[in-house]
């Protein structure tokens, strides 16, 4: 207790002398060169130990370390489902084709990206087994802080950089052979979504090669008024195949695509990173705000992108025989006390109850959404192919049939600390609700059948 009155006087102190702070920029400005050889959609040429049988994206919600171990158990659960597909035995986590993450999903998404089968071996130790909420604070208290132009969210860069990429960029990202991995924020001052990958990039004349991975975990996971905004330059002069691309949807090819108002909207934002004198720098925070499961910026990417056919010929890879998305959702439904009695609520509990219904109400819309989508992406692709069949997994503690162990994982708080007990228990029902849940049985089923 006495650890949180100290950090948090010290946040009241630092609102109160009214010190400036900066964001550090880390994003480097691009040359015409340079830019082919980063970290995106058109040099991630999907590798061929995958199979053209499946196209399996995963999709990690935020919650904090509780999403972060429900994450790390359904990859558990993966890595142990062995099947035979082109007359091999392959684990199906190898058959991952992207992550898409938010907020706390991001730590599991980009420590696997980095560390891929080590993460079995030491993100327990490394993540989920650590209190990051009192290390923060202890960095917050520093007298050191008081009088420097950087910011909090430089205190939780730090610490991710010395506890878990110890100092990897996404140059070191793109060597790896594993999926490709999609860390999401939100564009504070544009009201979309950004995702950490060259495209992006593009649009603010910028090389990710160079860009810390920490620093875009802490993006994705930077929760407004708690931690200060990641910022972005957008630098001047450069054109490039993205700008271009976006330049080109006229009216009439927006009108082809059938593109929905708000991915119009989308567009809109993206196209004003040209305006550089009036959008300078690009504020990035908790990629929850905008979408709270990581679906959003797939589907965003998919649709804007000319659809699934078009997606799947950018990435390298054939329309595959089954198009499979697991969506990890460590969202909750807790319990509070403002039932008990009459008396008016708390500030806290209230706005914790109003942004819990708000969250419910978008998550399930975009999961409406995301369904539909799969019909239509597979419809589009079976006339490439033969007929394919959509397989949308969600994995999530509405699974859980009984209702006070269902309970026990809705009252654990979104935050980055967790009980060795928690932590265990979300390991084990990540893998649990995947090897349970009824539609990855139907997957795993309909593979064999074909052995």
């Amino acid at each position: 207790m006495r650890l949180l009155i100290n950090g948090l006087s010290a946040l009241v102190f630092l609102q109160l002398t009214g010190c400036a702070t900066y964001g550090v920029i880390d994003n480097q400005s691009q040359t015409e060169n340079d830019a082919p050889q980063n970290y995106s959609l058109m040099n991630y040429d999907a590798n061929h130990s995958r199979s053209d049988d499946i196209t399996l994206v995963l999709a990690f919600s935020g919650g904090g370390s509780r999403a972060a171990a429900l994450s790390y158990g359904v990859l558990e659960g993966l890595r142990d489902t062995q099947l035979i597909i082109d007359d091999k035995e392959v684990r199906l986590l190898d058959e991952v084709d992207l992550i898409t993450s938010v907020s706390g999903g991001s730590f599991t998404a980009a420590y696997y990206g980095l560390h891929g089968d080590k993460i079995f071996d030491d993100f327990e130790q490394d993540f989920l087994q650590r209190d990051y909420v009192s290390e923060w604070l202890y960095g917050l208290a520093s007298p050191m802080l008081w009088f420097s132009r950087k910011g909090r969210t430089d205190i939780a860069t730090r610490i991710y950089e010395q506890r878990l990429f110890k100092g990897a960029t996404f140059a070191d990202l793109s060597k790896q052979d594993g999926p490709l991995i999609l860390i999401n924020a939100s564009d504070l001052g544009g009201g979309i979504r950004f995702s950490f990958i060259q495209e992006y990039f593009d649009l603010l004349c910028s090389n990710i090669a160079s860009f810390p991975l920490a620093r875009a975990v802490t993006a994705s996971s930077a929760v407004p008024v708690m931690l200060n905004p990641v910022v972005l330059k957008n630098h001047q002069g450069c054109y490039n195949p993205a700008q271009n691309y976006l330049e080109q949807l006229n009216e009439d090819r927006i009108e082809e695509a059938k593109l929905a108002p708000h991915l119009m909207e989308t567009v809109e934002t993206l196209r004003s990173y040209k305006n550089r004198e009036e959008r300078q720098y690009i504020h990035l925070i908790d990629g929850g705000i905008t979408d709270n499961l990581g679906l959003m910026a797939f589907y965003e990417m998919v649709e804007i992108g000319g659809g699934i056919a078009n997606f799947m010929e950018r990435i390298g890879s054939k329309p595959s025989k089954r198009l499979v998305i697991i969506s990890v959702n460590a969202s909750t439904k807790p319990r509070y006390n403002i039932e008990h009695t009459n008396a008016i609520p708390d500030i806290e509990p209230t706005i914790s109850a109003v942004t819990d219904t708000q969250l419910h109400r978008y998550n399930a819309a975009t999961i409406s959404l995301i369904r539909r989508s799969m019909e239509r992406w597979s419809d589009e692709l079976s006339s490439f192919w033969q007929p394919i069949d959509p397989y949308f997994i969600e994995i999530s503690f509405e699974g859980i049939q009984q209702e006070t162990r269902r309970g026990f994982f809705n009252q654990i708080p979104t935050s980055l600390s967790l009980s060795e007990e928690q932590a265990d228990a979300l390991t084990d029902v990540g893998v649990e609700l995947l090897q349970n849940n009824t539609d990855f049985q139907r997957l795993i089923q309909e593979i064999k059948s074909e052995q």
